[in-house]
């Protein structure tokens, strides 16, 4: 950069820059100052884009047709993820042009090209642009906010797939394997789940998927594996085939993190739903075909101050136990919404008010409370799924990220779900009986302290007495390669530390990260994602819970780069 910089703008630019001393080495390039390249990756995914209207405001500078196709791509790809594909804010800031006009292109080149200490990417110093892109980027988001084409019903069912028809399928079981304690992992850089027999340790298949698949999702029964790429790929796989592999795929937008399967007595299996991040939309189809019967569009008020947002994203979806309903997590506009599922035609859905940037989150012991984060907003909300109601808005520390969470039973606080923060080292422990606890319930019982901040997920079984505490974003690789774990009934004796990555002996090799905890079918086991850059070696660590010692190193060429795992039946049952 060659401009001659506003003190105040330069502080900040250094600020950032020095903040890129604490990442710790690894072979791939890292794009924000304190944030490795893996991290990016996972919390982030690009929205593909096509030709988009060029729509000039008024005062905005100039730019060429050219100019404007490029940091359309540019942004869809790497910036609308946080600050959202309308630029209306989520995670990161509004870059809409009544903010970006006031700052000024100096300003604004200078925030690309160095980035912030609070995350904002520095595109600049770090190589991914160049000065002529940062100039055409700083001038591009001063201009009316370019929407990638819409996707509907004839979209969908023109990438709708049915490779092999339900009366062709198994009528039973063809593999040597338990279903019920098969693990389908993520592969997130080769776009591919690996499904691993929980029992022999051995990969049974390796399925084609979407790019950087967020979950997988069995179905009631537990015959059928749905999983959803970051690219709105969903992919049914059947796991009674001999080999299993996919027998119906179909697209449901741009961008997508969740799918679920209808639970409820006398629907199981009967339909699968997903929700989009671009259209902000969810999908309902046939259980078994994956064939789109119905989208609904989520754009609509915020609970907080009624404006409206035109791409408020659908973040988790649970399936409740009580009422034939999936219950829908909107993210910006904060809204849960109870979808009844029976009448596709006739869709009742129930509207509940709670915070905003709903994120993810899972059920108390009895599956009956939703307990969700609203991570932006430092709060849990929980869903009464009999009464169909808001149950509390409770108040937790910076950006809380529970995965499922975790339930436990504590000698002083009765039942209790968990859930860890990225934000900071704090793992809050909220009561959840309001009939035998009732002092506890729905407050903060009792907050714990990890190991750091950046951590992704919590993790016990109804069998354990251990609470399992990953760190994966955290910038210090002895607490993101270890593993935290502490003791329910003693609680204030603190964590023990389990060295994962240096038992998978690649604690050196590359970035590796401990992420995602997930238990056998059994419940005596835990397995961990040795997270590792593509071109390096990773692994699946597999601990007994009882003595807390190494088990099994499961290395494998196929495993690139795992991150998430699913146990058949803890994710079916929703034990977690």
């Amino acid at each position: 950069m060659r401009t001659l910089l506003p003190p105040i703008v330069s502080a900040l630019a250094l600020a950032a820059c020095a903040t890129s001393s604490f990442v710790f080495a690894e072979p791939e390039k890292s794009d924000h100052p304190g944030t490795s390249g893996s991290e990016v990756r996972y919390m982030g995914a690009p929205t593909m884009a096509s030709d988009v209207d060029m729509t000039l405001h008024p005062n905005g500078p100039a730019i060429t047709p050219d100019e404007w196709r490029s940091s359309t791509k540019t942004y869809f790809e790497r910036c609308a993820g946080c600050h959202g594909v309308l630029r209306k804010g989520a995670t990161g800031k509004a870059l809409t042009p009544d903010v970006t006009q006031s700052r000024g292109t100096d300003y604004l080149k200078v925030m690309i090209a160095f980035g912030t200490p609070g995350g904002m990417p520095n595109w600049g110093s770090s190589g991914d642009m160049t000065d002529a892109e940062i100039d055409a980027m700083a001038r591009y988001i001063q201009h009316t906010p370019a929407a990638p084409p819409e996707f509907g019903m004839a979209d969908m069912r023109a990438s709708w797939k049915l490779n092999i028809a339900p009366k062709d399928r198994p009528k039973k079981p063809q593999g040597k394997f338990d279903i019920e304690n098969v693990f389908s992992v993520t592969l997130r850089d080769a776009g591919q789940v690996a499904l691993i027999d929980g029992d022999s340790k051995e990969i049974i298949s390796v399925v084609d998927t979407g790019y950087a698949v967020h979950i997988s999702r069995p179905s009631s029964s537990g015959r059928y594996m749905f999983v959803i790429g970051r690219d709105a790929k969903i992919n049914m796989i059947d796991l009674y085939m001999k080999v299993p592999t996919t027998v119906a795929e179909i697209k449901v937008g741009s961008e997508a993190r969740s799918v679920e399967t209808s639970k409820y007595k006398g629907y199981e299996d009967k339909l699968v739903i997903a929700g989009s991040y671009w259209p902000p939309q969810f999908t309902i189809m046939d259980g078994e075909t994956l064939e789109p019967k119905k989208i609904v569009s989520t754009r609509g008020y915020t609970v907080d101050t009624q404006e409206y947002h035109p791409e408020p994203r659908v973040a988790a979806i649970v399936a409740s136990h009580e009422h034939p309903e999936f219950i829908v997590n909107v993210k910006e506009t904060g809204k849960v919404l109870l979808v009844n599922y029976e009448d596709t035609n006739a869709l009742q859905i129930t509207e509940l008010q709670a915070a905003k940037f709903l994120h993810d989150g899972g059920w108390d012991s009895t599956k009956r409370y939703f307990l969700t984060a609203a991570n932006k907003s430092n709060k849990i909300a929980v869903v009464d799924s009999k009464d169909r109601e808001m149950e509390a808005l409770i108040d937790v520390t910076t950006i809380p990220h529970p995965g499922r969470g975790a339930n436990l039973r504590t000698k002083s606080y009765g039942p209790v779900w968990v859930t860890s923060a990225l934000g900071g080292d704090e793992i809050t422990l909220i009561g959840t009986d309001p009939k035998r606890h009732s002092k506890y319930a729905w407050k903060v019982a009792k907050v714990l302290k990890g190991q750091g901040g950046g951590s992704l997920f919590v993790k016990t079984h109804p069998k354990s007495k251990n609470l399992w505490v990953d760190a994966p974003l955290n910038p210090d690789p002895k607490i993101a390669q270890s593993i935290a774990v502490f003791n329910a009934d003693d609680l204030d004796a603190g964590y023990e530390v389990l060295p994962i990555a240096e038992w998978a002996g690649v604690e050196k090799e590359g970035a590796a990260r401990v992420v995602q905890p997930e238990y056998n079918k059994k419940g005596d086991e835990v397995w961990f994602s040795v997270w590792n850059g593509a071109d390096a070696t990773s692994a699946i660590v597999v601990v007994d819970d009882k003595t807390r010692k190494l088990k099994k190193v499961i290395k494998d060429k196929r495993l690139i780069t795992p991150t998430g795992k699913f146990n058949v039946l803890n994710t079916m049952d929703d034990i977690y």
